[in-house]
């Protein structure tokens, strides 16, 4: 039985960013070389970055992808690693981009992986089936490929497949059972969510019963605009062993020494199999010899809690927003509340306190422990503090327009708006609002004011979560023997907005604790009125949250995008009409 040594490679790359994506793969290739590698895989849609979206549309880029593609083999192999079977993902085109249905019928753009061997393009695959569904819109892109790849490398018979060809039942895997492949190289860009780690590996081990094969699989790692993409690299045996797995939200080299059935001449016919592909064989000459010494283990890494996953996505999600959009610094406003706080947390986290102005906004209604709690998370962060008292620019205002009620509170916030976009503007800093998942949910904010900012690091995060996530931090802290970052009293003191004496969010909307479960259920379960009363839900409770939320939507579409941690985060996932008359209560 012929041993491969697989090097999956869970890297980040960056959409557009072909060269400095080819750059990573060959960095990388030599890291796998030097650890003995036999084949090497890397992400889905490596060179040109995931998703990659109505790029897609432009030819120019098409064709940028395909000729980085032919440079990158030459390069491996001028590098000393042409040797070595290297899988990368890239955008490739039979035909014209589609677009209005102008393309030839089966012609089109593809998310396509290519095996790269001696400088030359040895196969290609095209992946079979398009994710529509979430944050997943692939069938506006591409053209699904109609064949299953078979690459013979060391003697083992290895199927190529890409991402969700591995979420559906039948397709590919079942044609690498009839084709008779040892392995299944499955290549990712899977968008992080809480829990998905817990709904992988059983996934990954139903396929490796379909196909009768071992499958390694990797994801890569980093932000996209809203998606962070978490890792969790794989290799499970045939009979459902995990093998070995990789960290989340790190970069990492996993090497492991898989034991693989031999292939044979009579592996299986080149005929229609599963789904109608087709098999399309291919051959690698030679792959460099497996070392002596030791047999090579890549480990288990095992799960972590459900907070500190989340938090690891959040700093990911918002340091390669800041990093790859090539902001120097962030500016937030800090009011001394659990939102501010822990968005301040993860943005030191994130950038470390030199790239991290926190800036305290005190009017006459701000309490004396909201601006303490505000400058003890300044100190206890070392982020950059500074204090501009709002109330003279609102008395300016309200000296010359006639305001009472819930203008004058409004006008708080967006006087703060004005000074933290003007710091953004005279210093370079990414302005970073605050809001949580609950507030977006119900529009319990303020446009043009607190709902400021180019980045929101906790828009997909109910405010009971950031109850547990800032507990959970400051809890690790003393773990290391690190100062918490985050002030215990922000974490008991009552939500208050502070724009009128004696104000709490519990005046306005019910309690957190009542109001997320029925939130979480309407906005990411899709439960209408009906089912959310027969989940115990008060109806009247239940009719005054979902109007709040049917009538918020045109602030949500203003709102700034946010790192996704659930199954349905607000703009990419959850997309509903502004004028909309259909109401859950009637």
């Amino acid at each position: 039985m012929p041993t491969l040594r697989l090097a999956l490679c869970q890297v980040n790359p960056t959409v557009g960013d072909l060269s400095g994506n080819a750059d990573l793969v060959r960095a990388w290739t030599r890291k796998a070389a030097d650890a003995g590698a036999q084949l090497v895989a890397f992400p889905e849609m490596m060179l040109t970055g995931y998703p990659v979206e109505d790029l897609v549309f432009r030819r120019s880029f098409v064709s940028a992808s395909k000729a980085a593609l032919e440079r990158l083999a030459a390069d491996l192999a001028a590098d000393g690693s042409g040797e070595l079977p290297v899988l990368v993902g890239y955008l490739d085109a039979d035909g014209p981009p589609q677009v209005s249905g102008d393309a030839e019928p089966g012609r089109g753009a593809r998310n396509a992986a290519a095996l790269l061997h001696r400088g030359r393009i040895v196969a290609t695959y095209f992946k079979h089936h398009l994710p529509n569904y979430g944050v997943f819109d692939e069938d506006r892109y591409f053209v699904p490929g109609g064949t299953l790849t078979v690459v013979r490398v060391g003697g083992v018979d290895v199927a190529l497949t890409i991402c969700e060809d591995l979420w559906q039942v039948g397709g590919p895997f079942a044609a690498a059972r009839q084709a008779g492949v040892g392995l299944v190289l499955n290549i990712n860009g899977s968008p992080y969510e809480l829990n998905k780690d817990d709904i992988r590996l059983p996934l990954v081990r139903r396929r490796a019963a379909e196909a009768r094969a071992a499958i390694a699989y990797v994801n890569m790692i980093g932000g996209q605009d809203e998606l962070v993409f978490e890792g969790d690299s794989m290799i499970v045996a045939a009979d459902g062993e995990l093998l070995a797995r990789a960290p989340q939200f790190v970069e990492h080299l996993l090497v492991h020494d898989v034991d693989l059935p031999a292939a044979t001449e009579t592996s299986g016919p080149d005929t229609e199999l599963a789904d109608g592909l087709r098999v399309v064989r291919h051959a690698v000459e030679a792959v460099p010899a497996l070392p002596d010494g030791p047999a090579a283990t890549g480990g288990i890494i095992a799960p972590v809690a459900d907070e500190a996953e989340v938090w690891h996505a959040l700093v990911l999600g918002l340091r390669d927003y800041v990093d790859k959009n090539r902001f120097p610094s962030v500016v937030l406003g800090l009011s001394g509340g659990i939102d501010s706080a822990v968005a301040g947390a993860l943005a030191v986290d994130a950038l470390g306190p030199d790239r991290v102005v926190g800036v305290s906004l005190p009017s006459q209604h701000s309490s004396e422990h909201s601006r303490e709690d505000a400058a003890d998370l300044a100190k206890r962060t070392g982020l950059d503090y500074r204090v501009e008292p709002i109330q003279p620019m609102v008395d300016t205002f309200l000296a010359n327009m006639s305001l009472s009620g819930v203008a004058v509170e409004n006008l708080q916030a967006r006087v703060r708006g004005v000074i933290l976009m003007a710091l953004s503007n005279q210093e370079g800093h990414l302005v970073l609002t605050t809001g949580n998942k609950s507030e977006l949910a119900v529009g319990y904010s303020t446009l043009y004011g607190d709902s400021v900012g180019g980045f929101n690091p906790v828009k997909d995060v109910w405010k009971t979560l950031i109850w547990r996530l800032a507990t959970w931090r400051n809890a690790e802290a003393t773990r290391r023997g690190e100062t918490p970052p985050i002030p215990e009293s922000s974490i008991g003191k009552a939500p208050s907005a502070e724009l009128s004496p004696g104000q709490l969010d519990s005046d306005t909307l019910p309690e957190y604790d009542v109001l997320d479960p029925i939130l979480i259920g309407y906005v990411d379960g899709d439960l209408g009125r009906e089912g959310l009363v027969a989940s115990g839900h008060d109806p009247a409770v239940v009719d005054r949250v979902l109007r709040m939320v049917d009538t918020a939507e045109y602030k949500r579409r203003q709102s700034a995008p946010g790192t996704k941690i659930s199954m349905k985060a607000f703009g990419r996932d959850r997309r509903l009409p502004i004028t909309n008359r259909w109401r859950e209560d009637g």
